[in-house]
């Protein structure tokens, strides 16, 4: 019987992922639904499956099809095929859109209805695979209400903080390595938490580390990077202390680190926006889990953002906000160079909180 997992446990996909590269055909569902816009856990998963079919066989019994390029019925039609010279078929849907409550129509046409039969009668000698990069499904649809009855739901879609530290621990454990935790608490800041990002670093940190078999936090200073949005973070927090030649230098080094200035400036709206969004409905009485439920942001930009507001006055953080609205407008329609317009709007805010204060 098809069963659906629910905001999954990190542990339980790696349970998943172990499971998938032990050669146990009999153990699989006939269908799975892999949900989610967790480009790491989604490849982690996708090379289980193909591994399942042995490589002299991968020709005739394993295929993947591209919803946006290739219509549904040629994917049933495999699916519904005998293995060939083997014992299991694998075949793997990319981009059901038609899944999805987004309005964009797939240029192929497909059966709708051949996929609904299909569910009903699945091939036992087959495990179809949906892979859907979505935030969710449009539940309101007839063949995703059969799909949830039929099929084995997976959802990696938004990690909290907590389940991204166990699936890192759990991998970097598997290896053979220890990590400290404050190295593991300076990687999940310098990648906002990001799981993918965090996975392309381990390599590299086990390799600077190779010795004692122990991350510690200066393998992670000296390795990892900060994104983009780190550092605007730190930005954020310059421009608040009204530390005028912190903010003009750290702003500096971005555009010397080839960073295009309007992204910048975005980012900058985007990060005061949320802060007074936190700061006002914390005030109502908002907790961390219904803000970022409410306002559709990870957990964890959501723990930061609720850290940094406290420090900071409602004034202050909507002054901030307009003066940067208006070096976007200025960027938009005049030929300033970026890097004086910033530092104009630092001048002007330093000197707005003289006056205020």
């Amino acid at each position: 019987m098809a069963r659906q997992i629910k905001g999954v446990d990190t542990v339980k996909i790696f349970d998943l992922i172990q499971q998938l590269k032990q050669p146990n055909l009999e153990s699989l569902a006939s269908i799975y639904v892999i949900l989610g816009q967790q480009d790491y856990l989604q490849r982690q998963i996708r090379e289980g499956f193909i591994h399942l079919i042995p490589a002299d066989e991968k020709t005739m019994n394993y295929a993947s099809y591209d919803m946006d390029t290739t219509p549904l019925a040629v994917a049933l039609d495999d699916a519904m095929s005998a293995p060939f010279f083997g014992e299991h078929r694998i075949v793997i849907i990319e981009n059901p859109l038609f899944l999805s409550g987004e309005t964009k129509k797939q240029k192929p046409d497909h059966d709708i209805e051949g996929l609904i039969h299909y569910l009903e009668h699945p091939e036992p000698t087959t495990t179809l695979i949906f892979f859907a990069p979505y935030a969710k499904l449009d539940a309101r649809k007839k063949v995703t209400k059969r799909l949830k009855k039929a099929a084995e739901f997976v959802e990696i879609n938004q990690l909290d903080e907590r389940q991204i530290k166990a699936y890192v621990q759990n991998d970097i454990k598997r290896t053979g390595y220890s990590i400290e935790p404050n190295a593991l608490a300076e990687l999940l800041q310098r990648t906002d938490a990001d799981l993918t990002l965090m996975m392309a670093e381990l390599p590299k940190l086990e390799l600077y580390c190779l010795g004692t078999k122990q991350i510690d936090l200066s393998a992670v200073d000296d390795l990892v990077t900060k994104t983009l949005t780190q550092n605007v973070f730190d930005l954020v927090n310059d421009v608040l202390s009204h530390n005028t030649k912190a903010s003009v230098t750290l702003y500096r080094q971005l555009l010397e680190a080839k960073e295009e200035p309007l992204k910048i400036n975005a980012i900058l709206i985007g990060q005061f926006r949320l802060l007074i969004q936190v700061k006002v409905l914390s005030q109502e009485g908002y907790s961390q889990g219904s803000l970022a439920s409410a306002l559709k942001v990870h957990p964890y930009r959501i723990k930061l953002a609720l850290q940094m507001q406290k420090k900071f006055n409602l004034t202050d953080l909507n002054q901030a906000y307009l003066g940067l609205v208006d070096v976007e407008t200025k960027m938009k329609s005049s030929q300033t160079d970026p890097e004086l317009l910033f530092e104009l709007f630092m001048t002007r805010f330093v000197d707005n909180r003289v006056v205020n204060h």
